[in-house]
């Protein structure tokens, strides 16, 4: 397939290295061309200076970038140049409204919209082991499948377009959730006198268990948090989540208190920390 990337940061350009490797033509766009032209030079990819040079002639054209504003830039641009019946794929979290702008957009230049927007974080994009959740025509969505499968383990269609942003909503409400549950333990076990280690050794094999856990028990425990899913990005996520509860009556108390926590987060200096620094919130507390 001829397909255009825009996007090509920790998440974009891990994705769109896996599709040249699958033997697809990618021009890359990013808006830094540094950044592009890097990754050409590291994949064998074209580096593309526009959207518009992205999108020319291109069969499938897929962004992962920032935020709504910057996905509302991009897909005015690149709809310029894009031939009819070209499938625009989304894996920026963003609202489900604009992915309903975007589609309505679109469908006027006879192209098609799928948000997707995915989960997995940074070492599902190098693995190519993110789960997409995807909402939009099912034929556009089957027509983009076999590039998505590049790097993705499972790709789910949720329904009309914007039901893949609002599973992604759903699936931070679970990760907030969980993260502070597990902040909270791992500061109670601290203050208890217990062996971290051998907490997580007893109980991370029963109803406890979960990916934060495995993946983040330990290393909340020794106070890292340099890396992973940025704190800013999640509240930006979380900020979604809220704006679209209001807007359907949904009761989130638990989501929007840890969205104040991770606030307090920020004032800490930790706005890049991975989101499991709400624990380091609670160990400042531990420490006073």
């Amino acid at each position: 397939m001829r397909i255009g990337f825009a996007g090509l940061g920790v998440m974009g350009g891990p994705m769109a290295g896996h599709l040249v490797r699958a033997g697809h033509e990618v021009a890359g766009f990013n808006r830094t061309f540094a950044k592009a032209d890097s990754w050409a030079n590291a994949t064998g990819g074209m580096a593309a200076a526009t959207p518009q040079a992205a999108a020319a002639g291109a069969d499938l054209f897929i962004l992962c970038v920032g935020n709504d504003e910057d996905v509302r830039q991009v897909v005015t641009a690149a709809l310029e140049t894009a031939p009819h019946g070209c499938v625009f794929v989304d894996h920026t979290t963003t609202s489900a409204r604009l992915a309903r702008e975007m589609a309505d957009l679109a469908d006027k230049t006879g192209c098609a919209f799928v948000d997707a927007p995915v989960s997995g974080g940074q070492a599902g994009a190098e693995n190519g082991q993110l789960s997409v959740m995807a909402g939009g025509d099912a034929e556009a969505l089957a027509r983009a499948l076999p590039a998505l499968e590049g790097y993705s383990k499972a790709v789910q269609h949720m329904g009309p377009v914007g039901s893949g942003q609002l599973t992604k909503m759903v699936n931070q409400i679970c990760i907030a959730g969980v993260v502070q549950g597990l902040a909270e333990a791992v500061h109670f076990a601290e203050q208890a006198g217990l062996d971290t280690d051998a907490v997580y050794g007893a109980i991370s094999k029963g109803a406890a268990q979960s990916w934060q856990m495995d993946n983040r028990w330990a290393t909340m425990a020794r106070g890292e948090f340099e890396f992973g899913f940025a704190v800013d990005w999640m509240r930006k996520d979380l900020g979604l989540v809220l704006d679209e509860a209001r807007a359907n009556g949904s009761h989130l108390a638990l989501t929007a208190l840890v969205d104040q926590f991770y606030s307090e987060v920020q004032a800490m200096g930790g706005s890049r920390w991975d989101t499991s620094s709400l624990a380091a919130r609670l160990q400042d507390r531990g420490r006073t």
